[in-house]
């Protein structure tokens, strides 16, 4: 990369994204008796979905952010206010079970998607999955 941001001989190569949040509950079982997340409890947690490419003509974006945001809604409104276990493929709903669980949704939805991060910030707890080649 140049100091530009550019690919050696290529166009710039830019990130952008999107957060969205949400207020869920879970529970883990698998933790021993008398843990403090082997029973029921509540988060808010926050996601962001970041996309990385090259500025496209006309209008110079890596991607549409409204479709990006719609994509991000579908997911918030499966996720907001629910027990995550009761959720389809989030049984064990761990920040790193999450952020796999919006990536596997996203990734054929939105090209040049380069990673998705989850956070508790009330916690200071995130976990960032960056695709299966590493985010690029």
């Amino acid at each position: 990369m140049s100091a530009r941001g550019t690919r050696r001989g290529g166009a710039p190569v830019v990130e952008i994204s999107y957060a969205f949040g949400f207020d869920a509950a879970h529970r883990f079982k698998s933790m021993p008796r008398g843990h403090k997340y082997r029973g029921m409890h509540g988060h808010s947690f926050r996601a962001e979905v970041a996309i990385r490419g090259a500025p496209r003509p006309p209008h110079g974006f890596v991607a549409d952010l409204a479709r990006v945001e719609r994509a991000c809604g579908v997911l918030r409104k499966q996720l907001d206010h629910k027990l995550l276990n009761e959720i389809k493929g989030l049984n064990n709903p761990s920040l790193e079970c999450l952020a796999l669980w919006i990536w596997d949704r996203l990734a054929t939805r939105l090209p040049g998607l380069a990673r998705v991060t989850v956070r508790r910030d009330s916690l200071g707890q995130s976990c960032t999955y960056r695709g299966p080649d590493g985010g690029g």
